[in-house]
């Protein structure tokens, strides 16, 4: 097939995109290379998927509309995977603008286009923290999401919105996945459990918010990237047989949100623990209190993930910091 990727420089896009490339799909990549962690690393992941002849990257920023169409033109997706986005619930407090321009104009600008080029399916990025304040457990889909806790889950459940939009107007098949909290090799640098390990090797305290007392639902970005691709062939529509009272689809658009998740929370401090496991070391603990915008716990309903595809996350905390710690080591000689 034919798939246009959107963020392929960013941890989730590079490892999807390898591996549709190795699948033999072709993949048209786009990433804006922003300056919100660092760019050698989004760089060094695309000269890796440059290595394959399937896919054909493109350096620009969704909000460039004029761009975005000709790309797409030239290429007549089958699929669209729209996964950039600017990332972080912290940050959003310290630069809501990006937010602003990067997941509403971008997202809008990726809908405008799916509306032009009418893709078989539409998928799109969203996370898990659309669910706020929410204080049912487990998160379900088909919960209320209407309590964002910061600017960044506000604009997520916004591109959702207005994604479902677009899916009744147009009829475009989209489906919408909730990511929860995705670890693992070629991670994020302002991602914890990446500052946990660096700190750690440099003998340096790591931060604890909360004092320890969160819990998240930890998905390796291998489990991530296989319940992705099978979502590929769930495409919704309005006449084909749902999944009962646990699916989301909507009754009025081949639109659809999926929790991509094992439904296992692990406690923050066992996750520091399988890091000392992994390093050998003892980590020297600041806590501190809970930051705004966090929150105690997250904890995917997979029940939907599992009936559409037949899988959902299952990878051992441990044995996915292990392979982390494993290419941190190699990657930075530390």
């Amino acid at each position: 097939m034919r798939i246009l990727i959107t963020g392929t420089a960013g941890f989730i896009g590079f490892h999807l995109a390898k591996r549709l490339c190795a699948e033999g799909h072709l993949v048209t990549g786009i990433d804006g290379m922003t300056s919100y962690y660092d760019v050698t690393l989004k760089r060094e992941r695309t000269a890796i998927l440059a290595r394959s002849n399937a896919f054909r990257g493109h350096e620009f920023l969704l909000e460039d509309m004029a761009r975005l169409r000709e790309v797409a033109a030239a290429d007549t997706p089958e699929i669209i995977i729209h996964l950039a986005a600017q990332a972080g619930v912290r940050y959003s407090i310290e630069n809501p603008r990006a937010y602003v321009d990067a997941n509403l104009v971008g997202t809008f600008n990726v809908l405008e286009i799916a509306r032009e080029i009418r893709p078989k399916h539409l998928l799109i990025a969203s996370t898990s923290s659309v669910y706020g304040a929410n204080a049912s457990i487990p998160f379900r889909e088909t919960d209320r999401a209407d309590q964002p806790l910061t600017l960044y889950a506000a604009t997520k459940k916004a591109a959702e919105v207005m994604a479902h939009s677009q899916a009744h107007l147009y009829g475009i098949p989209t489906t919408l996945f909730r990511f929860f909290t995705v670890y693992g090799p070629w991670g994020r640098p302002d991602m914890a459990y990446f500052k946990f390990v660096r700190a750690m090797l440099r003998d340096e305290p790591i931060d604890i918010y909360g004092h320890g007392q969160m819990s998240r639902d930890f998905t390796y970005i291998d489990d991530l990237i296989e319940a992705i691709v099978r979502l590929i062939a769930c495409v919704p529509a309005t006449d084909v047989r749902v999944a009962g009272e646990i699916d989301s689809i909507s009754p009025v658009a081949p639109h659809r949100i999926v929790n991509i998740g094992g439904g296992t929370p692990v406690a923050l401090l066992d996750f520091v623990a399988a890091a000392e496991n992994s390093l050998g070391l003892k980590a020297k603990r600041n806590y501190l209190d809970m930051q705004p915008g966090d929150v105690p716990i997250t904890y995917a309903a997979a029940d939907l993930l599992e009936q559409l595809t037949g899988y959902k996350p299952s990878t051992p905390i441990q044995a996915g910091v292990d392979a982390f710690v494993a290419w941190y080591r190699g990657h930075y000689g530390a």
